[in-house]
C-alpha cells in the first residue's frame, strides 16, 4: 500500500485530496493542529476511528514551525508522496499578521523540504505554490511569467516555490510546485469571496440576513472546481521527471460577475443586498489573474471541466442545503 503525507489534511484541497488518494488505494496520514475544539469536518466521510484496525486515514499532531516533529514524522511513515498544502492562505489577512504568514507560508516550506532531505527518505514532495505570487504580471500568467507579488501571502509563496525548485537541483530530489489559480467549491472557508457570497445567498433567501459586504468588485480571477485542481496534484507526482505547472481555466471573472451568478440562481437581484466596504480593499490589490495551463494538457493531459457559472451554481446549492440540513436539526454534511 502507497503511503501519502498530507500538510493543511483538514482544508479544503487536503480534504479533497485525502479523498482522492483514498480511493486510489493509498493510506494517508495527515498533520493536524491540536486546538480545543474539533476541526476535521471536512474529513467526516473519510475518517476513522483510530482503535480501528486497518487504518487508510491517520491523522498526526504537528506544526511546521517544529522542524524536529517534522522529521521524526517523515521517518515514522517513510511516505512515497509528500503534499504540502498547509499555510496562512488568506490574501488580506496576511498583511495583518505577515510575520506568521510568513512563518507557516514560507519557512513551512524548507523545514519540510530539509526534514525530507535529513530524514534520509525517498519521497516525492509536491509544494502548493499560488498564482498570488504573479500579482501585476499581465495575463495570461504560464509557467515563464515572471513573479511580482503584491502581498506577504505572495512573497511568502515565492519563497516557497524558489525554495522547492534549489532542493530538487541542489539533492535531486522529486519535487514539484503546482501553481494553482483561484479554486473553490462547498467547502472553501467561509471567509474567502466565493463562499461568503454563495452563503450569504443562502442565509439571505432563508430571511437570515438582509446585507452582504465585500471589496473589490472589479477584480478578475480565474476560478476552477477545487475537486479537479487535487487530482492535477496528484497526476504530477506521477510523471518520470520532476516539474512545475500552472493549474487554471483559462477564463477569468470579476467579483461582480461571480455575485450576479450566484444571487440570480437562487431568485434574487444581487444590487439589493451588496454593498462595498473599503475595508475590505487590499493595500496593494491584484486585478487580473488568468492562467494558461497548456503544459498541463500537453504533459499530464490535465484539463479543467467545470466552468465558471456551473461553480457559482453548484456552491450555491451546496449552501442551501447545508443551511436548511442545519434548520431543520439535520446532520450537516460539507457537501462535494
Amino acid at each position: 500500500m502507497r503511503r501519502a503525507l498530507i500538510t493543511g489534511i483538514t482544508g479544503q484541497d487536503g480534504s479533497y485530496l485525502a479523498e482522492l488518494l483514498i480511493a486510489k488505494g493509498y493510506q494517508v496520514h495527515g498533520i493536524v493542529r491540536r486546538t480545543s475544539s474539533f476541526n476535521t469536518s471536512r474529513l467526516d466521510d473519510v475518517y476513522q476511528d483510530p482503535h480501528e484496525p486497518h487504518q487508510r486515514l491517520v491523522l498526526h499532531y504537528g506544526d511546521l514551525t517544529d522542524s524536529v516533529s517534522l522529521v521524526n514524522l517523515i521517518r515514522a511513515v517513510e511516505p512515497d508522496e509528500v503534499y504540502h498544502l498547509a499555510a496562512q492562505s488568506h490574501v488580506k489577512v496576511s498583511f495583518e499578521i505577515p510575520e506568521y504568514t510568513c512563518e507557516s507560508s514560507a519557512l513551512g516550506s524548507i523545514r519540510l523540504l530539509e526534514a525530507i532531505r535529513a530524514s534520509g527518505v525517498a519521497t516525492r514532495f509536491y509544494q502548493a505554490s499560488s498564482s498570488e505570487m504573479f500579482g501585476i504580471t499581465p495575463p495570461p500568467q504560464n509557467e515563464r511569467a515572471p513573479f511580482h507579488p503584491r502581498s506577504p501571502y505572495g512573497c511568502a509563496k515565492v519563497y516557497g516555490y524558489w525554495t522547492t525548485v534549489n532542493y530538487r537541483e541542489a539533492y535531486d530530489l522529486f519535487a514539484v510546485n503546482g501553481i494553482l489559480f483561484n479554486h473553490e467549491s462547498p467547502r472553501r472557508g467561509e471567509t474567502f469571496v466565493t463562499r461568503k457570497i454563495s452563503r450569504a445567498v443562502a442565509r439571505i433567501k432563508a430571511g437570515l440576513q438582509d446585507s452582504l459586504y465585500l471589496g473589490n468588485l472589479e477584480a478578475r480571477r480565474d476560478w476552477g472546481y477545487a475537486v479537479e485542481y487535487v487530482e492535477a496534484m496528484w497526476r504530477m507526482l506521477q510523471l518520470d521527471d520532476p516539474d512545475d505547472f500552472v493549474i487554471a481555466t483559462g477564463e477569468s471573472h470579476t467579483v461582480r460577475e461571480f455575485c450576479e451568478l450566484a444571487f440570480e440562481h437562487a431568485g434574487l437581484d444581487w444590487r439589493k443586498y451588496v454593498n462595498v466596504d473599503l475595508r475590505y480593499y487590499r493595500p496593494s490589490e491584484v486585478g487580473h489573474l488568468c492562467g494558461d495551463a497548456s503544459k498541463a494538457k500537453a504533459v499530464m493531459g490535465w484539463e479543467a471541466q467545470t466552468r465558471f457559472a456551473d461553480l457559482a451554481r453548484l456552491m450555491v446549492d451546496a449552501d442551501i442545503a447545508m443551511l436548511e440540513d442545519e434548520l431543520a436539526g439535520r446532520t450537516v454534511r460539507i457537501d462535494r
